[in-house]
């Protein structure tokens, strides 16, 4: 397995790196000093003027947000009369009016050409991708003057804060391998330092499982393969920083301490892990169950582990929890978001393609493709799946036909919800993905398995993508808000009822009818930075080769550096409501907009040879692993349960042979068998 390496990427030996500051403390203050921030300025330069505002934000990435009124309003800060004269600056940019043939050398390649809506020529996607960087950059150094070593960082307010004492290196081990990606060598050498010298998961308190696993296991297990596999990649000197397998050692501490989530009844993992007494904690709202979406985005992070280490426990955990999930017999392969660590039973009908529910889906086809298709089990738990979103939750807006995926709050016997979170914009390009293999979608319609099918699941990506698209141009500031509800036929018009056409092209005009189709409530309005869409748009240029997706996504990238930047080199801030300019900030940056919003930017303006889709998988927190095979050591420990035409698990119950523990005791024990038999 190959692919190409960033150009210009320096040797370790490279005189113009600056290795001098390799001798980083790793008392978790930064490598500025106090007022000199002249590196972080010169981005900000290149970037043009930043401008928000202040809030406050969830710690764990599908919980909802409850606002706060401890902040001053938006209009009576000091700093608002500097915002609006910046958009108004941006504005008079972006329609041409200080464009000339002189422009001072070293203009921000992010204004250069970039917010013009003339015609332009031939696009310079190289720059494009070097302006994602250069935010990347600012975020980054912000980050380290104002809040290094914290979990969460406070762009507005300039401070940072920790989840549990000492802290758990959220935000830098989750953004290491975007750092690697990016060739920042130096920021990369302060990051190890760190990890090697202050990162310990000795942690008396309760994590989120889930968010442990794919932010921080899937963090490290990320740097250790670009750093191992692509040494040239921000080339650092291993020795004086923790040594070449300093990511795969915390790796293995962690994933240890949280395989005491799995030692619940069922083997279904608890919803919170104390890292230091390892045990399993029950989630303290939603009856103590656990999301069934948290429960079953675990698999990527713990297989790739134990195929590094050879330790097989790490998977059989993992997988079972599959097993436990399946055996429900969910009505065609879509999932109720809870299900109960104690006994392995659903809580509720509630279904939904959003918090709680995605990454269940987007793990069933990335598990068929990290194990190089040797598990068609899950293969085929995708493909059920699809079939079921098909038939119960794809109906149309109106009056303009956008494809809406849709909920079942109350199961599918229930009625259909047109809601659509920002979150379930992972699917249309998981569904190109599952499509294709990551191939071209000219290889995948040259092979032999190509058909009507895969026609007709193409067809559902774009129409999904085209509405995901909608959802940030239907607002005043090009961000898309966190929940969208549409306008729908009554009764709805289900997609097995034949589909329906929208139009080719989102009119931009602002009385245009097919935004009557959306409906933003006010409790919705705000934008996390989430990276779903952007996430999307790289399978469905890579996957189709259509430059529309990059020019949408390069559109989506300018709406956030105007809206979202921080003055005084603060970085970049989620914000509460994407319908009113400027929007009000919420002082929050997410480990994830360094983690994947901006590393999905990134990797859709560059090359398609860098982390080629059908040779690794991304975990759902954007951390790339490879594909591999399972060899001798590995298998898939699980069958499913039979099902009838209709997808019903049959039901066969046979008395067991007494065990030697029943036998003592004098009781029976009653199965399921995973097999039909044709005498009970």
């Amino acid at each position: 397995m190959s692919f190409n390496v960033p150009r210009n990427v320096p040797t370790f030996e490279d005189p113009r790196r600056r290795y001098e500051d390799v001798i980083w403390s790793s008392s978790g203050r930064s490598r500025f000093a106090s007022g000199e921030n002249g590196h972080a300025q010169g981005v900000a330069d290149r970037l043009g003027g930043m401008f928000a505002s202040g809030g406050d934000l969830p710690m764990y990435k599908d919980k909802p947000y409850y606002s706060s009124s401890r902040r001053r309003r938006w209009y009576k800060r000091k700093r608002v009369l500097a915002s609006v004269l910046s958009v108004v600056l941006v504005a008079l940019y972006w329609f041409g009016l200080f464009s000339s043939s002189d422009s001072k050398p070293g203009a921000s390649r992010l204004w250069q050409g970039g917010f013009s809506p003339r015609p332009s020529g031939v696009v310079d996607w190289d720059e494009r991708r070097e302006a994602v960087r250069d935010a990347f950059k600012l975020s980054w150094s912000a980050y380290e003057e104002h809040g290094w070593g914290y979990d969460e960082y406070h762009p507005v307010s300039k401070k940072g804060r920790h989840m549990v004492e000492g802290g758990m290196g959220w935000i830098i081990v989750d953004a290491l391998d975007t750092l690697i990606l990016m060739n920042l060598t130096t920021e990369l050498e302060h990051a190890r330092t760190w990890v090697s010298k202050s990162l310990t998961y000795e942690k008396d308190h309760d994590v989120n499982t889930f968010e442990t696993t794919i932010r921080m296991l899937g963090g490290l297990l990320a740097a250790h393969y670009l750093s191992t596999t692509f040494p040239n990649m921000a080339p650092v000197n291993a020795a004086q920083t923790g040594g070449d397998d300093l990511y795969l050692e915390r790796a293995a501490d962690l994933a240890s301490r949280l395989l005491g989530a799995y030692e619940s009844p069922s083997g279904v993992p608890y919803a919170s892990i104390n890292l230091k007494t390892m045990q399993g904690i029950k989630s303290h709202v939603d009856g103590g169950a656990s999301s069934t979406a948290e429960a079953t985005s675990l698999q990527l992070e713990m297989k790739y582990l134990a195929k590094l280490t050879g330790e097989t426990h790490f998977w059989e955990a993992a997988e079972n929890v599959m097993k436990v999930v399946d055996d429900n017999g969910a009505k065609d392969g879509l999932v109720p978001i809870f299900i109960y660590a104690d006994n392995g039973h659903f809580r509720d009908k509630n279904i939904r393609l959003g918090s709680r529910g995605d990454s269940y889906y987007e793990y069933l086809i990335k598990q068929y493709l990290q194990t190089s298709k040797e598990e068609p089990i899950y293969r085929e738990m995708w493909d059920q799946t699809v079939a079921g979103i098909k038939k119960h939750l794809i109906t149309y807006s109106s009056p303009s036909n956008l494809t809406v995926l849709g909920e079942r709050p109350s199961g599918l016997s229930g009625s259909l919800s047109p809601k659509m979170d920002h979150l379930v914009c992972f699917m249309p390009g998981t569904i190109a993905l599952a499509v294709t293999g990551g191939k071209t979608l000219a290889e995948a319609m040259s092979s032999t398995e190509w058909g009507s099918q895969q026609e007709e699941d193409m067809e559902l990506a774009r129409q999904l993508m085209k509405t995901c698209w909608g959802m940030y141009k239907v607002t005043e500031t090009g961000l898309a808000p966190e929940i969208a509800h549409f306008n729908m036929y009554s009764p709805p018009h289900m997609m097995e009822e034949g589909t329906l056409h929208s139009p080719d092209v989102l009119d931009p005009a602002p009385d245009a009818e097919w935004k009557q189709d959306y409906i933003i409530k006010s409790a919705d309005r705000h934008n996390l930075q989430r990276p779903e869409t952007v996430e999307s748009l790289l399978y469905m240029w890579r996957i189709t080769g259509d430059p529309m997706y990059r020019e949408w996504g390069w559109e989506m990238f300018q709406s956030f550096i105007i809206h979202t930047a921080v003055p005084h080199n603060g970085g970049f801030t989620s914000v509460s409501d994407v319908t009113r300019i400027p929007p009000p900030s919420r002082d929050n940056m997410e480990s994830f907009w360094l983690a994947e919003t901006l590393k999905y930017f990134y990797l859709l303006f560059g090359p398609d040879d860098v982390l080629p889709l059908d040779q690794i998988v991304l975990n759902t927190e954007a951390h790339p692993f490879p594909q591999f095979s399972m060899g001798p050591l590995f298998k898939t420990g699980w069958e499913r349960k039979p099902r009838d035409a209709e997808g019903n698990i049959i039901q066969n119950t046979v008395r067991s042979e007494l065990s030697n523990e029943d036998s003592n005791s004098g009781s029976e024990r009653v199965i399921q068998t995973a097999h039909v038999t044709k005498t009970v």
